[in-house]
């Protein structure tokens, strides 16, 4: 992460003319806008575009996350910096948002990413060899008709009583924890499906790190086709179609998937019988004997077949870092808070989720730079204590420049203190899904709202007896 003279400098010089935002002397180093950014349109308070997608990357990193938020801060900074005012009405503001085009910012969000891996998942790897990981989760969004057009509410669901629900499929990088690609769809499509249109992302020599809801024989061999190893959890049931060609020891054995004669619907009949009947991988069972894990008995399959080069146990701490996936979407849904979208049209969801991803990755970076720096394991940093510390640091980082050119020293003692940010070492320790705060004793929504019924005084309600 360079701060010196020449290009970056530059493109700092040219950044901070049309922003009014905090973020840029901090950010602007990973972010590469070009001054053509967005189409082009008259001047106002919000143009150039690339004025508004810094003050929309500010918005996913605040607390509030409010549009109204957003544009108190970008008037109090136009005051600060050019003795003007304007208008409080946040209209121009999501006018300006929805001029952005989502191909510009995916670009971004591609490039972002890119860059920091390209830096920094080099000197975390697994054997020599880079590890992804391939998980799902869902996301919810304001109930709009146009988002339930595009997102349709569950069957279950009573009318009225939902919310639109986008499933996704994320692909990261074990090394640096970047969300390198999503994959977008409704209910209706699974998440093995949408994880195939991830996998122009793989590259040769790259390792897949799944569980068991991705593995499957077509996947495997055309993964191995592209050159991508797999190390996936076995499904339960997969108990016939396969024969043990050698043990290697007593959960290490050389196995045979053999082609079933029901072919997956993705692929074409003349593409099934194309592959070959037998399949040779490698199986490995353990047990799981730490309290309060919820799984006992786990089988890994891989086709990383040399024993000796890839010893057992290797896969055993593997696996239990696919762990790491998990974490990542609690860090990205739940601490910046992409767990419940808040735009209101099909299009502008797309856009808020790809801010997402960049202010998620931006946060891996300043972690990783701060880890490198400083001679700390980034998995020991805090993800949320990164994004506390960085809202109260960057406004000053940005007055400095004001003042007498303290940027890049601040930005060094931002790092110090990011790096001193340590979770404790807890290996093991027992994470009940479970919540120790009751929730008030509401009752729940369970018809539209035109005809619910409320409960007066809820707090002396009893059930009859039947």
């Amino acid at each position: 992460m360079c701060y010196g003279p020449g290009l970056i400098a530059a493109r700092l010089r040219y950044i901070n003319q049309h922003s009014l935002s905090d973020l840029t002397e901090i950010f602007a180093p990973w972010i590469d806008l070009p001054e053509t950014f967005g189409p082009p349109g008259r001047r106002r308070l919000f143009c150039p575009l690339s004025r508004t997608f810094w003050l929309f990357l500010s918005e996913v990193l605040s607390a509030d996350r409010s549009c109204r938020g957003t544009v108190r801060k970008a008037l109090a900074w136009l005051a600060l910096k050019t003795s003007k005012t304007a208008s409080p009405n946040t209209a121009a503001y999501c006018k300006a948002r929805a001029r952005l085009i989502q191909k510009e910012i995916d670009t971004v969000r591609h490039q972002t990413a890119r860059r920091i891996q390209d830096l920094y998942a080099g000197r975390y790897l697994w054997y020599g060899r880079q590890v992804k990981i391939i998980d799902g989760t869902g996301l919810s969004m304001p109930d709009t008709p146009a988002n339930q057009a595009a997102w349709p509410i569950s069957n279950r669901t009573k009318p009225g009583c939902g919310f639109p629900v986008m499933r996704v499929v994320a692909l990261f990088s074990l090394a640096a924890g970047l969300i390198l690609d999503v994959a977008k769809g409704t209910l209706k499509n699974d998440e093995r499906s949408l994880a195939r249109s991830l996998w122009h992302r793989l590259e040769p020599g790259d390792v897949l790190l799944a569980d068991r809801g991705f593995c499957s024989y077509a996947d495997f061999y055309y993964l191995c086709q592209q050159g991508v190893d797999c190390v996936m959890r076995n499904h339960h049931r997969r108990t016939k179609g396969l024969s043990v060609l050698r043990k290697i020891s007593k959960g290490d054995r050389l196995i045979a998937w053999h082609k079933t004669s029901s072919r997956p619907k993705w692929l074409t009949l003349l593409k099934w019988q194309a592959m070959p009947g037998t399949f040779n991988l490698r199986e490995i069972s353990f047990r799981v004997g730490v309290p309060g894990f919820r799984t006992k008995a786990i089988t890994v399959v891989t086709t990383l077949l040399d024993h000796k080069a890839y010893p057992e146990q290797a896969f055993i701490d593997l696996y239990r870092r696919r762990w790491m996936a998990e974490l990542f979407l609690r860090d990205i849904k739940t601490t910046m808070g992409m767990d419940i979208l808040r735009c209101k049209s099909p299009e502008m969801i797309h856009k808020e989720i790809s801010m997402y991803l960049i202010a998620y990755n931006l946060i891996r970076a300043l972690m990783l730079e701060a880890a490198n720096r400083h001679g700390v394991s980034p998995y020991r940093l805090s993800f949320k204590g990164t994004i506390a510390t960085l809202r109260q640091w960057a406004p000053v980082i940005t007055a400095a420049r004001m003042e007498d050119n303290r940027q890049e020293a601040l930005i060094e003692i931002l790092l110090a203190y990011l790096a001193r940010d340590l979770l404790p070492y807890r290996p093991n320790r027992l994470e009940p899904r479970a919540r120790k705060r009751r929730p008030k004793n509401y009752q729940l929504l369970t018809k539209p709202r035109a005809v619910f019924k409320e409960i007066k005084h809820r707090n002396r309600y009893k059930k009859r007896l039947s």
